[in-house]
């Protein structure tokens, strides 16, 4: 039987130093490894036009330049759409889907949880099911529903599907039956907490990193969104069809076209490093049990 050691008041398996230093060693090399793509994008965006097109290829920047910078925003500012209106539409678009998935995921998860009402397992059948269908397949649906409640050309047109996706339902349920006891919500009902308050004040808080990780899939996905069948005005794109728009100019516009990538990068990134931490905290809870 392996020996086993107290760390940090966990029963651990027993490990030499050497397999943890190889184990560190090997996770740092393959971080390393994983984070290149970044690098590169980041050092493209900063060579100038002439190492752009070195060949071969160099990964590094000889000289580097924030003059790809200055032409993708002087591009855009020469649009006839102004260029806040681009990022207005984008951060709109982006905050109205998020939270209204957040809370339409979070509530619909709880009822499906907690609260026992005739049909519950097959409604979670077909919430399951529909996670096998991309939104490729569901195109010309979502179009034709879309097309009878007249949201064409809206921005709701990209907000109201976002709501109603089941993977963020999916999540959320997973991992209130994993962290949630069903005594402490009856001890809140009890108290005399309405259903709703007992979701907001006791559930709530207990699946924040469920929902936080909600919370950058939601915005990673809308944030990207590039041209969408369901707009056709030019005042109600979004930034990253701006970028890609100006920056499909050619040869000439490879460094606009590298800038453009770094922005539209940054943002989601930054919000995934705020919330690292109750990320993997949901994916290595999501799967247990009481």
């Amino acid at each position: 039987m392996q020996k086993m050691r107290v760390r940090n008041h966990q029963v651990v398996l027993n490990r030499s130093v050497g397999g943890d230093a190889g184990i560190f060693t090997f996770l740092i090399i393959m971080g390393a490894f994983m984070f290149l793509p970044m690098v590169y994008v980041v050092m493209q965006s900063l060579k100038p036009l002439d190492e752009l097109w070195m060949f071969p290829p160099r990964f590094y920047v000889v000289n580097p330049t924030l003059k790809n910078f200055t032409d993708l925003f002087s591009l855009l500012s020469d649009s006839w759409v102004p260029f806040s209106r681009y990022i207005f539409n984008t951060v709109f678009i982006t905050a109205a889907g998020t939270f209204g998935n957040l809370l339409l995921s979070s509530l619909a998860a709880y009822a499906i949880s907690k609260i026992p009402f005739p049909g519950r397992k097959g409604v979670f059948w077909l919430i399951q099911r529909s996670l096998m269908f991309t939104s490729t397949v569901t195109a010309i649906a979502n179009f034709i529903t879309l097309s009878a409640l007249h949201l064409m050309d809206n921005p709701f047109a990209i907000i109201i599907p976002a709501w109603g996706s089941s993977m963020g339902l999916y999540l959320m349920k997973q991992f209130m039956d994993s962290s949630i006891s069903d005594s402490v919500l009856e001890s809140a009902r009890l108290d005399g907490c309405s259903e709703f308050k007992t979701f907001w004040v006791i559930a709530m808080p207990m699946v924040k990193p469920a929902w936080l990780t909600l919370i950058i899939y939601s915005f990673q996905g809308l944030w990207n969104t590039g041209a969408s069948p369901y707009i056709y005005s030019e005042q109600l794109k979004t930034l990253n069809y701006a970028i890609g728009q100006i920056t499909a100019g050619g040869i000439a516009r490879a460094g606009a076209s590298a800038a453009g990538t770094v922005i539209m990068m940054l943002v989601p990134i930054l919000v995934f490093v705020i919330t690292q931490s109750n990320i993997i905290e949901t994916m290595a809870s999501s799967g247990m049990k009481d």
